[in-house]
Order: structure tokens, then sequence, then C-alpha cells
């Protein structure tokens, strides 16, 4: 069995599956891939190259900072305070998503991000793996997301498992999304979009949205299924994407974080991880970049862009 149908077959049974042994069964199919493509991860290198239209980032910094969460379960609901008041403490800010209809998101813990001047998203509806399974299906749920969208204000949206298919989510009413990346071949569904900068995909009743790839390997995958203890990666594509002037969006999940040591566990990380990510930016890019909302990203990348540009996947891959 190739890998992509060993991929998928594994997401078709996951729901069955003790939490403890999809992480086992996910490192493995990691591990098994990780050599063979070492050429395109981290670093897939035509990836930062720069659209035609590309004028360069605000008050002429040389790359972009983007800070994203997406909140799994009650666990990192809970969490999401304790993170805000770290990246509060570095000068950061940064958006939150949650599933709207798998545990209980507080409106005043919504509120309270808000007024501290962090954003709020939409991280599908359930995290069941079934958004894109069929057309009727994401139609019927769209209904449901685009009436959180509205009821908590909210401008953007991230697939759970990072599923995507940018045609389809010109159904939301968002002005943005973040379901894709530039490269990274451990995910369900793994094309790229090839492009360290954020693009504009038009049409759909509500004209179109930017779409804001992330471009860091995403916690889980470096410190929960790699287990990593250093942030080496992540500061290595930095540096790259910094020398390329292209967009650090990094995805951080609250439901991994330890605030204690007492906590670590299988699927846990310390929190001096991300402190030390921070710390890092700060030290080795002072004044170098520009850190923004991604509601801010998606504002200047819609003002800025003459010609609007889809960028589609580089290869389709059919989510079972």
């Amino acid at each position: 069995m190739n890998s992509s149908r060993l991929i998928k077959t594994f997401y078709s049974i996951k729901p069955f599956i003790p939490r403890k042994l999809q992480i086992a069964i996910r490192r493995k199919i990691v591990e098994s891939k990780q050599k063979k493509v070492s050429d395109i991860w981290p670093i897939l290198e035509k990836a930062g190259n720069p659209p035609e239209w590309w004028q360069g980032w605000p008050e002429g910094k040389k790359f972009a900072v983007v800070l994203t969460h997406d909140v799994e379960s009650q666990r990192g609901h809970d969490n999401c305070r304790a993170l805000a008041d770290v990246e509060k403490s570095f000068g950061f800010r940064s958006i939150f998503n949650f599933v709207p209809e798998r545990y209980n998101v507080s409106a005043q813990l919504r509120q309270w991000l808000i007024n501290e001047g962090f954003e709020i998203g939409v991280h599908g509806l359930f995290h069941d793996g079934k958004l894109f399974k069929s057309r009727q299906i994401f139609t019927d749920r769209a209904i449901k997301i685009n009436s959180y969208l509205e009821k908590w204000n909210a401008k953007g949206f991230r697939a759970p498992a990072m599923h995507h298919n940018l045609d389809w989510l010109r159904a939301l009413d968002i002005q943005f999304d973040m379901s894709t990346f530039d490269t990274d071949p451990f995910e369900p569904q793994n094309d790229g979009v090839e492009t360290i900068f954020p693009f504009w995909v038009d049409g759909g009743p509500y004209e179109g949205f930017v779409e804001l790839p992330y471009t860091l390997p995403q916690d889980f995958t470096s410190f929960v299924l790699f287990k990593e203890r250093n942030i080496d990666t992540w500061k290595q594509k930095t540096r790259w994407i910094a020398n390329n002037g292209g967009m650090v969006l990094l995805n951080v999940h609250p439901d991994y974080i330890t605030f204690q040591a007492s906590d670590s566990g299988n699927e846990t990380y310390s929190i001096a991880l991300y402190r030390e990510f921070l710390q890092f930016l700060q030290a080795e890019f002072t004044d170098a970049y520009w850190t923004a909302l991604p509601g801010q990203v998606a504002n200047f990348i819609k003002g800025s862009t003459k010609d609007p540009v889809y960028r589609p996947p580089s290869r389709k891959f059919e989510i079972s």
C-alpha cells in the first residue's frame, strides 16, 4: 500500500482507534516518509519565489510574522488565557480558532481575547474529519459555519486537519482562510500551495478571500510526532523565510502545551519551547518583521493585489 492510501485508510478508521495508538501509528507513518521528503520539507526552495505582483510588506519590513492557534478540545480552550498571556509578555498578538460544536466555547473568553487585541476564528464545525467528505456535507455545514462567523464577528476560518478545497471555501463569508501550507508531506491532505506568500482566491458569493498558508511545521508535527525537544527546525525555516521576504505563519495548539513540568505526557510539550521561539524572533530579527494578525494581513493583500491570483494545489488528494 502506498503512503497516500495508507494515510487515507488511517483517517477513515481514526475515530475507532484509541488516542495513544493513533499517535503511535502516525509516528510510524511520518518516520517512514521523513528521509524520502527531505528535498521538499521543511523547506521547498521554489516556494520562496514571490508572485509577480508582489511589492513587499508594510513599512518596508523584511518579512511578516503571523501567529495562529487551533483550539481542538476543552483542555486547549482552558489553556487559551495562559497562552495569550505569554504572547502578550513579548508584545505579540495572535488568532485563536475555536470549534463551535465540539466543546463549550466561552463567550467571556472570546470577549477577553478581543479586548486584549487578539483575533477570533472558526475552526470547522465538529472537528470530525468529514467537512469535505462530500459537497452536500460541506454545503450543509457551511450554513452553520457562516452563522458562527456572524455571531462571533469572526472573519477567518481554518478547517480541521488542514483539509481544504479552495473552490468550496468560497461559500464561506470570510475575509481569509488558513487551511493550506507551503509544503507539508505529513498532512493527511498533503498537497501544498508551494508559496510562502499569501494570495487571493477570487470569486464566489462573497467575492473571494485571502489564503494564508502556514509556513512553519506545526507544533504537533515537531514536538508530538517527531518528539523534538528543541526549536532548531523553526529557527532554520524562519531564517530561510526571512531571507526570501515571505510570511512566517505558525500554528500552535494550546491543547498540546504544558505550563507545568508535572503535566508533561505522550502528546504534550513545554511552553518553554514556544517562549524560546518568541525570544528568538525578537533577538535575531529586531525591527525586521511585520507582526500582524491574519485579518490585518488579509486587508493588506486585498488592497495591494490588482490582479487576483488563484493558486490551485499542486496535486489533488481525495479525502476518504
